[in-house]
């Protein structure tokens, strides 16, 4: 029950038949007002119910979240625009608030109409079944091809902040498919969340990938109504939020497409921190690193090609191979440029970290194996 764990929030989730078995709407609704901020995909083709979110957060402050999975509403047309906007409507209207009021989040198969014969029952019914217990049944009924539900809660200085997220595969930034929901009860003015949120994505869904793949539909969502009446601690609060989206985005990347382990890297010694994620994103994505990884191989010659064209600013980003140190699982497999004669332990979940000896640059970033469930699993995604 993470996004219900705080004060003054409802959740719940329900079948429509856009999938054919599991729960495909999802609700999250704070009971008293609230203020909101939210970040979406960077992708130039955007799914209609983006363009709608976006265009509802500027008139105001949102007050629920409607989402449904199955169907991405994505590459849909004026149509899809039109269906985004009646889903706004009929979750506005069962609640009681403005349509502006209600962001709408979608995730599926790309390309398709929704069904939208199916699609508002199935409002109706999460609408009914709001409750503060519904958190659980909201974080099962957003997932596609999941293997499970993501969530995380942290209390502290007497406010909560919880959050549910989906995603497992199309997972790369800007954002890294995959949509959250983070609630809170501390107190936030409207320009506060947009503030406080862009940092805490940065650091956790914007430095995750699975495959490289960046979504059409991606979303992040945080909505704070001050139920708690906590003090301000905004230092605390800051601490929170990040603690909940690294825990969000690190539970997203445990759970990638054919995944069989998790990979953290770390870059540091970049001229900058711009070139020092540039880095670490290369390694995160390069296809012959991340099937290294999947046959347990600690093939370190790939993590030095792959940083040493990482693209950045029209360019590479800054590379002496005569001054980097590459730790591998805790071995160094190469110093200052010379390489050692020691073979790293392959079997453990990889921790590789790179010191390029530039600069005062670090960047951190996950990422999975790419295995061959990887490939079959989005070869049948449709079938």
């Amino acid at each position: 029950m993470s996004v219900t764990a705080a004060r003054g929030f409802e959740a719940s989730g329900a079948h429509c038949g856009l999938r054919r078995a599991a729960p495909d709407v999802a609700l999250v609704r704070s009971t008293v007002t609230s203020v909101g901020a939210a970040m979406f995909t960077a992708n130039r083709v955007q799914a209609a119910p983006v363009l709608v979110s976006r265009g509802h957060l500027e008139r105001t402050d949102p007050q629920a979240v409607v989402v449904n999975s199955g169907n991405a509403n994505a590459a849909t047309g004026r149509q899809g625009l039109d269906d985004a906007h009646a889903t706004a409507d009929r979750t506005a209207a069962r609640l009681g608030l403005h349509p502006e009021q209600v962001l709408v989040l979608s995730t599926g198969v790309i390309g398709k109409p929704l069904e939208m014969a199916k699609l508002l029952p199935g409002v109706d019914a999460a609408a009914a079944s709001l409750s503060p217990d519904g958190g659980d049944a909201a974080a099962a009924a957003i997932l596609t091809t999941d293997t499970r539900t993501k969530q995380a809660t942290v209390r502290r200085s007497g406010f909560t902040v919880g959050g549910m997220a989906k995603g497992s595969g199309m997972i790369h930034p800007n954002l890294a498919t995959m949509l959250a929901v983070v609630t809170t009860d501390y107190p936030l003015g409207r320009d506060e969340a947009t503030e406080l949120l862009r940092p805490a994505v940065e650091a956790s869904f914007n430095s995750i990938s699975v495959d490289g793949e960046c979504s059409t539909n991606d979303a992040v969502v945080l909505l704070a109504n001050g139920a708690s009446g906590a003090p301000r601690d905004d230092a605390a609060f800051v601490e929170s939020l990040h603690e909940v989206c690294r825990d969000l985005a690190a539970q997203i990347v445990a759970d990638g497409e054919g995944a069989t382990l998790t990979a953290a890297i770390t870059v540091t010694g970049a001229a900058d921190a711009a070139e020092a994620k540039a880095v670490a994103r290369r390694i995160a994505t390069s296809p012959l690193v991340k099937t290294a990884l999947f046959g347990k191989d600690a093939n370190w010659g790939r993590v030095l090609a792959a940083a040493g064209s990482a693209p950045y600013n029209g360019g590479f980003a800054h590379l002496d191979p005569e001054l980097v140190t590459l730790r591998y699982n805790g071995a160094t497999v190469i110093e200052r440029g010379s390489p050692n004669d020691v073979e790293p332990d392959a079997d453990l979940d990889p921790s590789i970290e790179l010191d390029l000896g530039l600069g005062d640059g670090s960047a951190h970033y996950l990422t999975t194996d790419l295995s061959y469930d990887y490939v079959r699993i989005n070869a049948e995604y449709r079938t």
